[in-house]
């Protein structure tokens, strides 16, 4: 997996580059933005580890500059202990995390791990909403956590079965927009999707109302 690490102190790019590489990681370096920038657009890189404070020219501005050109790549912003209103204000403009100087070896490997799983689920994201949408017009879902990429993941899973399928959740939680999820995107796609306020008929009519007198 590739990594960039940026920073304009040549200590600091070495050490975090051995001990990366120590952990099967592809790394690349940069002592300022424009180096940085040609690094993603030329190696597709999904994580980046940048200081926050470089010269003349802050971490901030290396972090637009990132989403700008590359949207999906995961930014971890590196502070000193002074700096830390600034990494809050970093994720603030879209920094996945950040991490405080000095940090320790096991604290960049913990935040590489978290950095590499979200770029991953929202790649993961991506491919099972294209999946959806190849079959059909997509309902309005949102989301990329862990828990709405299985939501995804049943949906196309189902979405051609011709069994009945049950969706139980609380009130709210969006149990019709799934069931429109699966209708559109399955073999009866052409066919009207009419939902039904079970709650709001008395017990004795919802069976003839669902299979007719």
């Amino acid at each position: 997996m590739k990594i960039l690490v940026v920073d304009d102190d040549v200590v600091t790019l070495n050490m975090l580059k051995e001990f990366l590489e120590q952990n099967d990681f592809t790394v690349f370096l940069a002592e300022n933005v424009d180096e940085a920038l040609v690094q993603v657009k030329t190696h597709s890189i999904p994580l980046v580890l940048t200081d926050i404070r470089m010269g003349a020219v802050d971490g901030l501005t290396v972090l637009r500059e990132f989403k700008r050109v590359s949207p999906n790549t995961a930014v971890v912003v590196l502070t000193a202990f002074g700096s830390l209103e600034g990494a809050i204000e970093a994720i603030k403009q879209g920094a996945y995390d950040y991490l405080a100087k000095p940090f320790k070896r096991e604290d960049i490997k913990l935040v590489v791990k978290r950095g590499l799983d979200h770029c991953r689920l929202l790649r993961e994201n991506a491919r099972f909403r294209e999946e959806l949408k190849s079959k059909g017009e997509w309902s309005p879902l949102v989301g990329s956590s862990t828990a709405m990429l299985e939501v995804y993941k049943l949906v196309a899973r189902v979405a051609e079965s011709k069994s009945t399928v049950l969706l139980q959740g609380e009130s709210g939680t969006g149990k019709e927009l799934i069931a429109r999820a699966i209708h559109t995107n399955g073999p009866r796609r052409d066919k009207p999707f009419i939902p039904v306020n079970c709650g709001a008929l008395p017990g004795e009519l919802i069976e003839a109302e669902l299979f007719g007198a």
